[in-house]
């Protein structure tokens, strides 16, 4: 494996991660008592980090196949 693939797995494992936490907020006590606007910005992003991370997961899948 090249260092730069390894470092888009690293990358996608942190983001993952951060997705993680911002989801299981987006369900909180908390989130809720935040602005609509607030809300729906936490919304976003929690959307654009899920398509970036599918991104990253067709890199790595096609880092596999072009090892093959």
């Amino acid at each position: 494996m090249q260092p730069h693939e390894q470092r888009v797995i690293d990358e996608r494992e942190e983001l993952e991660s951060k997705l993680a936490k911002l989801r299981i907020f987006l369900h909180s006590k908390v989130f809720k008592t935040l602005a609509d606007f607030d809300q729906s910005l936490l919304m976003t992003q929690a959307n654009v980090m899920a398509n970036y991370s599918e991104i990253l997961r067709l890199r790595i899948e096609r880092f596999a196949k072009d090892q093959k």
